[in-house]
């Protein structure tokens, strides 16, 4: 069965089942479902816990060996098995077997990195859904953001207006630990009750956290307002310019390759193939291709060779200014001013 992650709690009041896969890409969110299941299931009996940690390498052998042993003393098991990439051939054959024969003394947790489309349709995953629980975590954004830090205010007795949990996603963009840190941290300045915004301004530091990755998705994405955010972070944290460059310059002529392509009478998804782009990013090239022509993309890969100019010292210029323009080349919706584009 699928398993949501707000659908967790009320999933762990009732009798749990023989096999549980956590995957995907936000942390917080995968540990703490992972810490709940073993806390319900303690709760239920299973007092032995046995965990094996299935890096490079790894034995499967020793979960084959727990799998088919019992109790001595006919205390039940939750065997919890976290793997750091995604299951290899070993691990899908181990995985398959173990859902098609599991003990009735034991409960499995399996902690895994992101799946794609294919490794969900794949025997051992389809397996698992059969006879357990598959959830998938990802990073939130949005109103599904908001109505997480609503829900972690009020674990802590705490209120704010939909302003005020606005204000804490800003300031922790992308990192949900932060954002858990900084709720820990209002509870404790002002105990229960309802939050003013004055009062989470002068709380919250600016926790958020981004990478260069960011900066390219969110250009990529159209999301000026974002990238512009994205990108004076980087500025503040330090980055060097260079590293910012390449990260836009890769995923810039990587669209106007997949144009190309396209334009020559490849399908998309050939295309995809053909440049090797992971499941993962189709999404957001693909609304890259929606929006852009080849036109645009010409003149961002212009931008791009000026900024590079910028930042070596052989042109004119600041080099984060330079930077911006390239993102808005790209990001910025047409017809709008800057302003708007960067308030977006």
């Amino acid at each position: 069965m699928k398993l949501y992650p707000e659908q967790l709690e009320e999933h762990l009041k009732r009798k749990l089942l023989p096999i549980y896969l956590l995957s995907g890409d936000e942390p917080l969110q995968l540990t703490e479902a992972a810490d709940a299941l073993r806390q319900a299931a303690k709760a239920q009996g299973y007092a032995d816990r046995e965990l094996f940690y299935a890096d490079a390498g790894f034995d499967w052998a020793l979960l084959r060996e727990a799998t088919d042993a019992f109790s001595l003393f006919g205390e039940r098991r939750l065997l919890d098995l976290r793997i750091p990439a995604k299951p290899d051939k070993n691990a899908s054959a181990a995985l398959l077997r173990y859902a098609e024969r599991p003990p009735e003394d034991a409960i499995l947790v399996v902690s895994t990195a992101k799946l794609a489309a294919a490794d969900q349709k794949a025997k051992w995953c389809q397996a698992i859904d059969k006879i357990g629980a598959v959830m998938q975590v990802w990073p939130l954004e949005g109103e599904k953001l908001l109505r997480w830090l609503d829900r972690r205010l009020s674990t802590r007795g705490l209120l704010a207006d939909h302003s005020g949990l606005r204000l804490i996603a800003v300031r922790t963009e992308g990192n949900l630990l932060a954002a858990a840190q900084e709720i820990e941290k209002l509870h404790i300045l002002h105990g229960r009750g309802k939050l003013t915004d004055e009062q989470i301004v002068q709380a919250v530091a600016n926790s958020a956290r981004y990478d260069v990755f960011d900066l390219a998705e969110e250009v990529l994405r159209g999301q000026a307002g974002k990238a512009y955010r994205v990108l004076m972070g980087l500025k503040a944290e330090g980055v060097a310019p260079a590293v910012a460059l390449w990260a836009l310059g890769r995923d810039i002529r990587l669209v106007a390759a997949l144009l190309r392509e396209v334009a020559g009478g490849t399908s998309q998804d050939s295309a995809y193939a053909k440049l090797k782009v992971w499941d993962n990013r189709k999404e957001t090239l693909g609304l890259a291709l929606r929006r852009l022509d080849r036109n645009t993309v010409h003149r961002a890969l212009l931008l791009a060779a000026e900024a590079d100019r910028v930042i070596k010292g052989a042109g004119v210029g600041e080099a984060w200014e330079a930077l911006l323009a390239v993102c808005l080349c790209v990001a910025a919706p047409p017809g709008k001013a800057v302003s708007d584009r960067l308030h977006s």
